[in-house]
């Protein structure tokens, strides 16, 4: 069987996701890869180690869409980033208001200097305005009037957006996809090792289990990031061919008992074996609702909850100031943001009151200070005498009967409006202690220690303070001693 050896950043890497376009801190003037470089103390400060680029590229002026995704844009208004492709080129070219290839190498070694990785966006969709529809028409389905299909991914339409079309008839279909590999190569050849997919899933298998083999032929540290909320069997098979992570339901995860069901799938099934689940908190294009109501308290929780249970994370620029105002449109509240970036210029004030960059900092700094926490798979869910609070144990996977040396006790709140208090188990039994041992706790969020003896144990926990509690904790006691391994079978059947 092949095996491929991926770099530690597959499993564990904190993600920060921006418009570059945005960075100039004024709302009438485009924002530069020198903008940007600005940015990277504060970004890295955070604790964040990847810096992820919504698409770069020029914009088409064709169907431009406007603010909050209207059909008309107005002049001046900056388009979707998305509608890839003008008169100053396609996916190998950069947007010439952000800056030329000698800035973005600056920016590229500036990151490394913070200790940023840059992850760009690769997403096969094109403008109208393309160059492709020009030089290689045989690369997009006409219609017998010659007019072509905008694109549409139910219920979501982009009428300034039209596809490739990968099936086109030999040699247009081959040309094609070693085009769309080229522009994989061609970022690679500039430094980028990080790659976010945009729908892999709406484009066939084989060429991803072909475009990837091919990268990673040339360069084996390239890492590629599936954006696909789509079914799981496949979400799994992109994976397989692949795809070193992939986005997840966890976005929609939000009680209990969904946490737990869909953590407990993630490592216990056959999924724990090659799918790597990265949990962003929001996106450009996915507000969720549990934000739009919930204040402070509910960013935090989320917050918590994909730092602490995922080793890969991410959040989308202004998650931080708790941003949540969302785009209303027929009288129906929508999980997505009003006044998109996706389609106009921001411009945020990063020391607003009440946002959360102390929190995300200290919880980043955590996670990069405890190896149980730099993956997903040491995990275990415990007791806890509320349906509100989630209570589990993360630990460095492989120490089935007894925990390690890095052992880290968590409890969140899952309700950001009530305090809550549960009556928990400490898994003392984890260790071969008895019900009256006793642990030294390390309380990492405000830096306390104390000790507690008992099994049973109370929490208290008031979204208005901290909605979670991290604890590292060793036995105070001597662990029991490690039963024997069986001995090694000597049958030639493995009987």
């Amino acid at each position: 069987m092949p095996v491929e050896a991926d770099r530690l950043a597959a499993r564990y890497a904190s993600w920060y996701e921006l418009f570059p376009r945005s960075q100039s801190n004024d709302e009438t003037r485009h924002g530069t890869f020198d903008d940007v470089i600005a940015r990277l103390p504060a970004i890295r400060a955070m604790g964040f180690d990847v810096l992820y680029f919504t698409p770069i590229h020029p914009i088409g002026r064709t169907h431009r869409k406007g603010r909050n995704n209207s059909l008309r844009s107005e002049p001046g208004e900056p388009g979707s980033p998305y509608a890839i492709g003008g008169e100053e080129g396609g996916h190998d070219a950069l947007h010439p208001e952000l800056g030329t290839f000698e800035d973005f190498g600056r920016l590229l070694d500036a990151a490394a200097a913070h200790g940023l990785e840059l992850a760009l966006d690769f997403a096969i969709q094109c403008s109208p305005d393309h160059p492709w529809l020009k030089d290689h028409p045989e690369w997009f389905a006409h219609r017998p009037d010659g007019s072509l299909r905008y694109a549409e991914n139910p219920p979501k339409k982009y009428e300034d957006i039209v596809n490739v079309d990968f099936y086109a008839a030999p040699p247009a279909g081959a040309a094609l996809w070693q085009a769309l590999r080229d522009v994989v190569m061609f970022w690679a050849d500039h430094g980028v090792r990080i790659f976010r997919v945009d729908n892999p899933h709406t484009k066939p298998l084989p060429f991803w289990e072909w475009m990837i083999a091919d990268v990673r032929a040339r360069h084996p540290d390239t890492i590629f990031l599936a954006e696909a909320f789509t079914r799981p069997k496949m979400m799994a098979r992109l994976a397989k061919l692949g795809f070193s992570q992939s986005y997840t339901y966890f976005t929609w995860r939000n009680t209990k008992w969904e946490l737990t069901e869909y953590l407990t799938e993630l490592t216990q099934s056959p999924l724990r074996d090659f799918f790597h689940p990265h949990f962003f908190v929001n996106t450009p294009d996915i507000n969720p609702y549990f934000l739009h109501q919930g204040g402070r308290p509910a960013f935090l929780i989320r917050a918590a909850l994909a730092t602490l249970l995922s080793g890969l994370w991410g959040m989308y620029s202004g998650f931080e100031l708790c941003e949540s105002a969302p785009f209303v449109l027929d009288g129906k509240v929508r999980e997505e943001y009003l006044d998109s970036e996706k389609y106009q210029l921001r411009v945020r004030d990063w020391r607003q009151p009440g946002n959360i960059v102390a929190e995300i900092s200290r919880l980043n700094e955590i996670r990069a200070g405890h190896p149980a926490l730099q993956n997903h798979l040491g995990l275990r869910f415990y007791h806890a005498g509320s349906d509100a609070v989630l209570w589990f144990a993360r630990f460095v996977p492989g120490t089935d009967y007894l925990f390690g040396d890095d052992v880290l006790l968590v409890a969140i709140n899952l309700d950001p409006r009530t305090a809550h208090e549960a009556d928990i188990e400490i898994p003392l039994w984890e260790w071969g202690l008895p019900d009256q041992a006793g642990l030294a706790v390390h309380e990492l969020m405000h830096g306390r220690r104390f000790e507690l003896r008992g099994k049973h144990q109370r929490i208290r926990l008031d979204p208005a303070q901290l909605p979670f509690s991290v604890w590292h904790v060793r036995p105070l006691e001597r662990p029991a001693p490690r039963p024997p391994a069986a001995p090694a079978s000597t049958d030639p059947h493995g009987a």
